[in-house]
């Protein structure tokens, strides 16, 4: 009797799936896109938002970026430099981005000077814009007789010094930052690190919980330059038909990391039907290497599951009954 049990599971299983999953549906950025911080009055952004340069020891590199007013009133602000790293954070275990956390591919911010309003290369300096004013910042980059090969990363900050407080006692400052992503002469290391990659049927979006088919995955590099980590995500119906997969131009699935980090790379399918088998398939790649893991999900929401398994009780019960009629009528027979 328990195999016939277990047939009948089987059998039914596969009845009410046919009959119920047919699914009907289907931080900084690169360039010279302007990075934008406002509050209330106060409103600063620059342009360029990064900028790559090779090195070499012994060399001055000048270059420089713009910073505009887009607040409504006069505004004072510094600029200087800081290393751009990331720092493990032991409370959840995943790296945050730092400006204070100094290593062997920061070491950049020491060697960044800025002209200020007489005409000297200092360390930090600041400057006044009148509303919708812009200001050209003008730095040097001297680099020492030695340098480590490999990336060297430090952020340009063009911070307000606003002496408005709001009513709730907020100053309202900002500080938006150009990313300089420096590759100093010798040899080169491109090398990257796959974990924890993994296809997922939910995912929390503005602090909610959805049903949405993701893909996440952590890559570390190992190398001693910074690289692009992007992810694919390909999400098949059970006859084949493509239901979504990432765009060619998706910025979302990519992650810039620089080197000793660890990032997480993701995309989801946001137009994930309310229910429906798939298979789906998870790409991730860096630094020239790439990984891939596939899996079926059943998305099912709980009215439909209760109404599945209401059904899928009845069909058990239907068949195991047809099956003793048989085997009764199979007895008699036998006599």
């Amino acid at each position: 009797m328990k195999s016939y049990i277990r047939k009948a599971w089987l059998v039914a299983f596969a009845i009410i799936l046919g009959a119920v999953v047919l699914p009907g549906t289907q931080a900084f950025a690169d360039g010279d896109e302007q990075s934008e911080m406002a509050a209330a009055a106060t409103s600063i952004s620059i342009s360029p938002v990064s900028k790559v340069l090779q090195l070499e020891a012994n060399n001055v590199y000048k270059d420089t970026f713009k910073v505009t007013n887009n607040g409504s009133s006069d505004m004072k602000f510094e600029v200087y430099a800081a290393p751009y790293s990331y720092t493990l954070s032991e409370s959840d275990n995943t790296y945050k981005l730092g400006f204070n956390n100094e290593n062997n591919y920061t070491q950049i911010s020491r060697w960044i000077t800025f002209k200020d309003t007489s005409g000297n290369y200092v360390q930090t300096t600041t400057f006044t814009a009148a509303p919708g004013e812009t200001v050209e910042i003008k730095y040097a980059i001297s680099t020492p007789s030695s340098i480590p090969a490999g990336g060297q990363y430090a952020v340009l900050f063009a911070h307000t010094l606003s002496s408005t407080t709001t009513s709730s006692g907020i100053k309202t400052e900002a500080s938006p930052g150009l990313v300089v992503y420096g590759r100093a002469a010798g040899e080169t290391k491109l090398a990257s690190e796959f974990n924890n990659l993994s296809i997922k049927q939910s995912i929390k979006i503005d602090n909610e919980d959805k049903s949405l088919i993701n893909g996440v995955g952590k890559v570390k590099n190992t190398g001693n330059v910074d690289f692009m980590a992007s992810g694919h995500l390909k999400v098949t119906g059970i006859f084949g038909n493509v239901y979504y997969e990432t765009p060619a131009d998706s910025t979302s699935s990519r992650v810039s990391i620089i080197p000793e980090v660890e990032l997480e790379v993701s995309d989801v399918w946001k137009e994930t039907p309310f229910f429906g088998l798939f298979n789906v398939e998870w790409t991730v790649s860096a630094a020239g290497n790439t990984e891939t893991i596939t899996g079926q999900v059943l998305i099912l929401p709980i009215p439909i599951l209760v109404l599945m398994i209401l059904l899928l009780t009845i069909v058990i019960v239907w068949i195991i009954v047809i099956i003793r009629k048989r085997r009764e009528r199979r007895a008699r027979f036998s006599y």
